[in-house]
């Protein structure tokens, strides 16, 4: 949906028409070739990072709505960079368990190098940088950085310190990813952050039926987010993946609009 054009990697080209004018739902590098949309993320550090030091209302108004109608579900079903990370997880590695704390993580991301820095660090006329574009973001690096510098020769006489700080961020990504299932989203993601924060007010959201529920732990044990469904329906950390509600025997856990 978000990445139609994928024989633009062939060459390099970027799309920049009107429609990267409208943000993609899920984290998507303004800069890949193959999508036609802008990265919200990417749009609410341009206005922020701006001389006049403005909230971008329509990037995150935009992240607000889609929060607000379907929590983290984005996350599940619609961002390209959680797809991958599910395509690395099958993979036969060791897998690890994510120390509790961990999660907390993309909140200090996303407040320092979304919101804070661009604002703070600013150059001479007073433009801050999109830094968690610029500095962290691995799909950035994954969808964008490579393939232009795979296409473009140019690039490559360039590449310094910077590059190489995101290749190695990347790798952490995607061995992370290989051996703790949505290590990304877990830990790093700033959009993530933002909508598992409007999970628990969303209008499609986690319901329990406990007089149905016999206590198998099977809907917790299959949650890639290591959440307990039945104690805690719509945890700032759920992305709606529905993997609870197909594996409960008694269908003690369904999804639905609020009511």
């Amino acid at each position: 949906m978000c990445n139609p054009l994928l024989m633009n990697f062939l060459d390099g080209r970027l799309y920049k028409g009107v429609l990267k004018n409208i943000c993609a739902p899920g984290l998507n590098c303004w800069s890949c070739p193959a999508t036609v949309l802008a990265c919200p993320i990417g749009a609410i550090q341009a206005i922020g990072g701006s001389m006049q030091f403005n909230v971008s209302l329509y990037a995150l108004g935009f992240v607000l709505l889609i929060g607000l109608l379907i929590g983290r579900a984005v996350c599940g079903y619609l961002c390209p960079f959680g797809l991958i990370q599910e395509l690395l997880y099958r993979l036969p590695t060791p897998k690890l368990n994510l120390p509790r704390g961990a999660i907390y993580m993309k909140y200090v991301v996303l407040i320092v190098f979304v919101f804070a820095l661009p604002i703070i660090w600013t150059n001479r006329v007073g433009m801050g940088a999109p830094t968690f574009c610029e500095y962290i973001c691995p799909a950035g690096t994954l969808e964008a950085g490579l393939p232009m510098v795979i296409t473009h020769p140019e690039f490559r006489a360039v590449l310094g310190n910077l590059f190489a700080l995101k290749v190695t961020i990347l790798l952490i990504v995607l061995i992370g990813s290989a051996m703790v299932e949505r290590f990304y989203c877990r830990v790093l993601c700033p959009l993530g952050a933002l909508y598992g924060l409007m999970n628990r007010i969303s209008i499609y959201r986690l319901k329990f039926d406990g007089a149905k529920c016999v206590a198998c732990g099977r809907c917790g044990r299959s949650c890639p987010m290591s959440i307990e469904p039945t104690a805690d329906q719509n945890s700032i950390e759920c992305v709606r993946c529905g993997r609870c509600t197909t594996i409960c025997p008694k269908r003690a856990l369904e999804f639905k609009g609020d009511e």
